[in-house]
């Protein structure tokens, strides 16, 4: 018979001690009825693995390692809060940076800026990327990040000074630029003493259950550092570019426009408009003004000179010439905008300068179709019409043709960190008037906001407004059409549209087509001579 029972053995101080468990064998057939006995330690629930003399001291089963996921800064109440108020800045700055976005394209009430708006979207851009790579790696904070974004927060509130401090500039970003730049400063600073305070709570709770701070960092933790550090550099780079390029606009700010500005679209933006010569208002002889439209380039790098040249010669006695809005010394204009809300902007502008006619318009390039839209809202003011290799409504798909918007939407986007205004500045000494209206205008985000405009409402507003201005135009109204020989002997479908704009009025007085001469005919002795020979046909009629 076998049988078996468990007694416990050892300290009594120890109430998990191993149970004993004897085994006793009763033996018939052994000689004189002996008994053997014998006793074995089998492991029960209660044992342990370690022998009492080798257990760690009371207590120390208490603390975890170091990299147990519950030991997390996360613990923490003020952490967690802290997490969930960057959530909510990220949501805010999110839906902010969405409303700038749709802005560029289409305005909304209340948050037109005279500026491009590209700097204000750059600054919510800047915002949110900060705030979402505290939270990508709120787990591991780190000194180069606080110290980064305290370098970040001092930049941005450097150009908050900057922006406040300049007259031009404070109109230009209005509002709304202050209110992001300002944002993204106080966003930087919250990113710097969040990351403190998960410090903090890293090291509490590092101490609370393991029993020491951790000073070592796994490969994942000098990954996130690595990736957060590198982010931070690039924007404080950014941010410097940015604040170089605050410094040559509150410099060009400083240069005075030859005419003067007028505020028009109710007061909403201002438009420089500038005139020239003197004529005799009661005499009913006296030549028409001369009224020069800009084509893709403002009117003071090319035109303008012409005007002046043809004012002295005595060709015409008086001319006037305009920025549309974002050219030259013009504030930008809300989004979308047509050429015939630009018409509506210049007649609203000679109005208020006293400026009434009669006109003889002389445009080139695109300016031809803002000029013949001007010219079949003021019919009986116009007594001619000259274009200069002017573009023909059926050739607008090209200029709002989506992949020439995107480029021209992402140089805007990079435009506020001017780095080829800032390489021109420095290296090219460039000059107020060459970043203003020179060679060096198309660098400047409020021409690259005008483009995009332009681009937008090419195919749409645009397009309607041209056709109806070609409807309603003065058949008696006299013509003449200057083309570039370089353009139209490459370009045949150039050549048929020109032809094409010989027929928009019935008193044509010549169509010249200038050999050698380029896009802008008045670059070139032969192509100067021809436009002078037929302005003076013109004014004098």
């Amino acid at each position: 018979m076998v049988s078996f029972w468990g007694s416990k053995t050892g300290d009594h101080q120890h109430d998990d001690d191993d149970a004993t468990v004897v085994l006793v064998r009763d033996n018939d057939a052994g000689e004189g009825g002996a008994q053997q006995q014998r006793s074995e330690r089998e492991p029960t629930e209660r044992s342990h693995l370690i022998p009492p003399s080798s257990r760690p001291p009371q207590g120390y089963n208490d603390f975890l390692d170091p990299d147990d996921p519950a030991v997390s800064p996360l613990n923490l109440w003020s952490v967690r809060a802290l997490r969930d108020l960057s959530i909510i800045f990220l949501i805010l700055s999110f839906l902010w940076w969405i409303v700038l976005l749709v802005s560029l394209f289409v305005t909304p009430p209340g948050l037109h800026t005279r500026g491009s708006g590209f700097s204000a979207f750059s600054y919510s851009t800047l915002a949110v990327g900060n705030i979402l790579l505290l939270l990508l790696f709120y787990r591991s904070p780190s000194l180069a990040q606080r110290i980064s974004c305290l370098i970040i927060a001092f930049l941005l509130v450097l150009q908050v000074i900057l922006i406040l401090a300049v007259p031009r500039l404070r109109r230009e970003e209005g509002w709304v630029g202050i209110a992001t730049v300002a944002w993204a400063a106080v966003l930087a600073v919250w990113v710097a003493i969040t990351d403190r305070v998960v410090e903090w709570g890293k090291q509490e709770e590092e101490e609370r259950l393991t029993h020491r701070v951790e000073t070592r960092r796994t490969l994942t933790e000098w990954g996130s550092v690595l990736i957060k550090s590198i982010v931070l550099i690039f924007l404080i780079v950014v941010l410097v570019f940015m604040t170089g390029v605050l410094i040559i606009r509150a410099r060009d700010a400083s240069l005075s426009p030859p005419g003067d500005r007028f505020d028009v679209d109710g007061g909403r933006y201002k438009v420089h408009l500038f005139c020239d010569g003197d004529v005799d208002e009661d005499d009913p002889n006296r030549k028409p003004t001369v009224f020069f439209e800009a084509g893709e380039s403002p009117v003071e790098l090319g035109l303008a000179p012409f005007a002046a040249d043809a004012l002295k010669n005595g060709t015409i006695d008086r001319y006037c010439y305009w920025d549309r809005p974002g050219f030259g010394f013009s504030d930008n204009a809300p989004s979308p905008f047509s050429a015939g809300m630009a018409a509506d902007a210049l007649s609203e502008a000679l109005v208020l300068a006293g400026e009434d006619g009669p006109w003889v318009l002389v445009s080139a390039g695109i300016g031809g179709i803002y000029s013949r839209i001007f010219a079949s809202r003021h019919a009986n003011d116009i007594k001619g019409i000259m274009l200069i290799d002017a573009l023909q409504e059926d050739l607008l798909p090209r200029v709002g043709a989506p992949g020439r918007g995107l480029m021209i939407f992402l140089r805007g986007i990079v435009s506020p960190l001017g780095v080829d205004r800032l390489f021109d500045a420095i290296f090219r000494a460039r000059t107020r008037a060459d970043r203003v209206f020179g060679k060096s205008a198309y660098q400047s985000d409020r021409y690259l906001k005008a483009k995009l405009q332009e681009n937008v409402a090419a195919n749409s507003l645009t397009k309607n407004e041209i056709i109806s201005a070609r409807t309603i135009q003065n058949k008696e109204t006299r013509l003449v059409v200057i083309s570039s020989g370089l353009h139209v002997r490459g370009d045949k479908g150039w050549e048929e549209k020109q032809r094409d704009l010989t027929h928009l009025t019935d008193a044509l007085l010549g169509w010249d087509v200038v050999r050698g001469a380029p896009h802008e005919v008045w670059q070139k002795a032969q192509g100067r001579r021809t436009m002078e020979k037929r302005l003076k046909q013109l004014v004098n009629v």
